[in-house]
Order: structure tokens, then C-alpha cells, then sequence
């Protein structure tokens, strides 16, 4: 279900977390294409935050550091970076005022990103919004290959170490699918948003100011595996 606003509507960034806190979120039909349609699925995608799939090869490009981590150091670049065209994907939903939307609620605390460097490069990343013990994820990229998954897991180490319950991908492709995202019918994700969103959480749980190691990523990660 959708509908569509007008350019000429005023978002602020608080009306934005009160649409995520509703279940509803913005996306354009391109990037040049100033309107912006309010969208709430029939089915949700999520990753349980205990159920994210990490192949044995994934786990040893994680556990190897082959990436440095780093979180909100270059946030516009990460999101210039998803909104970037990539192989089989000429588009991008994510317009101008998306961008400037995000960009404020990054400002204000509530948009991360998560980024994964070689050296001085930025080779992948993505970013999302933090609300209660919700975390939405909204986009990300890789121009060396796995740096989006390496992003993903230290994310989903992040979420347990602060407390968070609900990770949302808002749908489901195949390769969320491969990572271990499920649906869900938009009732029982309401059930799941309103209890996520009802508490608080630390997305600074674990240090920001130096990087985390893919061991210790990988170390909370099976600490919720195992309940």
C-alpha cells in the first residue's frame, strides 16, 4: 500500500519518525523524481536479530578484518554510494529530498551508518534509522565484494550489544533472503514494531571511536544465537 505526496509538502524529519513509529516509510520512483510515496508493505521484511545467516566463507572475510569498520564518520558518502547506480541497477529510489531528509535525522541521532573501508577507500556500507529498539534499514552498497555483508554483520553485532529487538529490511530480496530475512504479515509486524518502539535501546553500546574487531562482531553475534 502506498500513496503519493507532493513536492510541495512539507517532511520535516519528526514527522519522518512518526511515520516509521506508524510503519510507513518514504521511497521516489527515482532518483530525479521529486515526490516521495509513503509506503507500508502487506508483508514486512526483518532479519531476527538471532537468526542473521553468516556462510562459513563469510565468517572468514569477518573474522580475517579485511575491511575496517567505522560508524557515521562519512555518513553523505555512504549515502551518495547507495544511491548510486551499481551493476543491475541503473536507478535508485533515493532522491534529493531523501537524502536531505536522512541527512537531518542523522544529524539529530536517529540515521547511522555503517562503513566499510580499505585504507583510505570507502568500498561499501549502509545506513538506516534508529527509533526505540528499532533499527530500519534502509540501503546499502559494495564496490568490493562482501563489504555490504562484512557492514551488515557488525550491524547486527551492534543492535544485540544495545539492546535493540527489531531490525527491519522493509522487504525481502533474494540476497537479504541469503543473509537470513524473513516476511512477515503486517499485522504481526505492528505486534513487533510497537513493543520495539516502546523501549530504548544503545546503538553506542559498543565504541564508535575505534573500530570493532570481526571477532568481537562475530563473538555477540553467537552469544544471541545461543540465547
Amino acid at each position: 500500500m502506498s500513496s503519493r505526496d507532493t513536492a510541495s509538502s512539507e517532511i520535516t524529519p519528526e514527522i519522518l519518525l512518526r511515520a516509521y513509529a506508524c510503519g510507513i516509510f518514504p521511497m521516489s520512483e527515482s532518483a530525479d523524481d521529486p515526490t516521495i510515496f509513503w509506503v507500508e508493505p502487506e508483508h514486512r521484511g526483518i532479519i531476527p536479530l538471532d537468526g542473521l545467516h553468516i556462510s562459513s566463507r563469510l565468517a572468514r572475510t569477518v573474522r580475517s578484518d579485511t575491511f575496517r569498520i567505522e560508524i557515521n564518520t562519512a555518513f553523505s558518502r555512504t549515502l551518495a554510494g547507495c544511491a548510486a547506480p551499481s551493476p543491475g541497477r541503473d536507478d535508485t529510489w533515493i532522491n534529493r529530498r531523501i537524502r536531505d531528509l536522512y541527512t537531518a535525522l542523522h544529524d539529530a541521532g536517529h540515521c547511522h551508518s555503517v562503513e566499510a573501508w580499505q585504507g583510505d577507500e570507502l568500498v561499501g556500507g549502509l545506513y538506516g534509522v534508529s527509533l526505540g529498539r528499532a533499527f530500519f534499514g534502509e540501503s546499502m552498497f559494495h564496490t568490493a565484494r562482501d563489504a555490504s555483508k562484512v557492514a551488515l554483520v557488525h550491524l547486527v553485532a551492534r543492535l544485540i550489544a544495545g539492546g535493540f529487538i527489531l531490525l527491519d529490511t522493509q522487504f525481502v530480496t533474494d540476497h537479504l533472503r541469503s543473509l537470513g530475512a524473513v516476511e512477515v504479515p503486517r499485522r504481526r509486524y505492528h505486534t513487533l514494531l510497537h513493543e520495539a518502539i516502546s523501549g530504548t535501546a544503545n546503538f553506542f553500546a559498543l565504541p564508535a571511536k575505534r573500530p570493532i574487531t570481526g571477532a568481537e562482531a562475530l563473538a555477540w553475534i553467537h552469544r544471541a544465537e545461543k540465547g
